[in-house]
């Protein structure tokens, strides 16, 4: 059973989606709070490796409303927690050209707290004007067999 906490739509518009790899994330006790009730955003934030290790940044969650001195830092970056062999075949792929990773969605799954990692290659103008094209076009399909 998994529960959406936070989406990324802007991503399918801007990236072309390669692949796809859960994550777990490392979180403190007052993020977890703070993500529970849905103050988080992860619009802008992206995925790098930094010494065979994978690291989520511009990652927003809000500092939790009850929590004290010790409330977290609402961009600071956060580990993701995935096995070598997939460290290792990201770390392969995205040192090729234009590759990069993003975070598509954040949910809970058995209680958890998981991360949808993309592998991406950024689109053209032109590419983003097909897919618009193809999306005015779907609609109007639609309208007509009303």
């Amino acid at each position: 059973m998994m529960e959406i906490i936070a989406k990324n739509r802007k991503a399918y518009f801007q990236y072309e989606i390669l692949e796809k790899i859960e994550a777990g994330i490392v979180l403190t006790g007052t993020e977890v709070k703070s993500i529970r009730n849905k103050d988080v955003s992860i619009s802008e934030s992206f995925a790098h490796i930094s010494d065979d290790e994978i690291f989520i940044h511009e990652m927003h969650i809000g500092q939790y409303k009850q929590g004290n001195r010790q409330n977290h830092e609402p961009k600071r970056v956060r580990k993701l927690l995935l096995h070598r062999g997939e460290i290792n075949k990201l770390i392969g792929k995205v040192k090729q050209k234009g590759y990069t990773m993003i975070p598509l969605s954040l949910y809970y799954k058995e209680g958890r707290i998981k991360v949808e990692l993309a592998l991406v290659r950024g689109k053209t103008i032109i590419d983003k004007r097909e897919d618009i094209k193809k999306r005015t076009i779907e609609r109007e399909i639609q309208r007509a067999m009303r």
